[in-house]
């Protein structure tokens, strides 16, 4: 099977890109293939525009960088995002990917007076979230479930993909990586296991 890797960082060499590294060492291990989205080095413009507009309200057909990244989704058996936590949500550059990308007539079919569609049943998707903060501040404050409200329901439900995991990395500026980039090694492993449990 196949995963569509989609890494949500501007630095090569941050802990970021090494989790999805390893995510695809783990499902290369298991006899899965994967396929990197590096956001940032490929120069995904995230900035939602005109001509994402027109496309929003049925007037054009999607760009040409965004018709790209939906034919990587449909190539995939499954999306893994991950991506450093800012300010308790996605980073700009995946936050704007996922307004592109996730368009109505494609991710949803939406029309005033009309009824909404979900179009991406079918989708899973596991979350891998790199934090700053430790994990006790999370619960504190109720950003974890602000994030799950935010990013689980109001991104994938809303289009009918299913999120199958949600990983937090708490304190990841404070502690040693190597137990995170284990947990992501792992996560590759085992991550169409999860899928295939699932009923048909």
């Amino acid at each position: 099977m196949h995963a569509l890797i989609v890494i949500g960082h501007h630095d090569p060499e941050s802990l970021t890109h090494a989790l999805a590294h390893q995510v695809a060492e783990g499902l290369a291990s298991a006899g899965h293939s994967s396929e990197f989205a590096d956001l940032a080095r490929e120069g995904f413009d995230p900035r939602f525009g005109l001509a994402d507009h027109a496309v929003h309200r049925r007037q054009a057909r999607p760009p040409a960088d965004v018709l790209a990244e939906q034919a990587r989704i449909e190539r995939a058996d499954t999306l893994v995002l991950v991506y450093p936590i800012y300010w308790w949500s996605m980073p700009a550059l995946l936050k704007g990917w996922v307004e592109r990308v996730f368009s109505n007539g494609w991710a949803f079919d939406y029309q005033v007076n009309g009824p909404m569609t979900k179009k991406l049943r079918g989708l899973t998707v596991h979350l891998v979230g790199v934090a700053g903060a430790d994990a006790a501040t999370f619960e504190r404050h109720g950003y974890g479930e602000a994030m799950r409200v935010q990013i689980e329901h109001g991104i994938f439900d809303y289009c009918g993909a299913q999120v199958l995991s949600s990983t937090l990395l708490a304190d990841s500026e404070g502690v040693d990586p190597a137990p995170y980039l284990r947990q992501a090694r792992a996560l590759g492993a085992q991550l169409f296991v999860t899928a295939e449990a699932l009923p048909a």
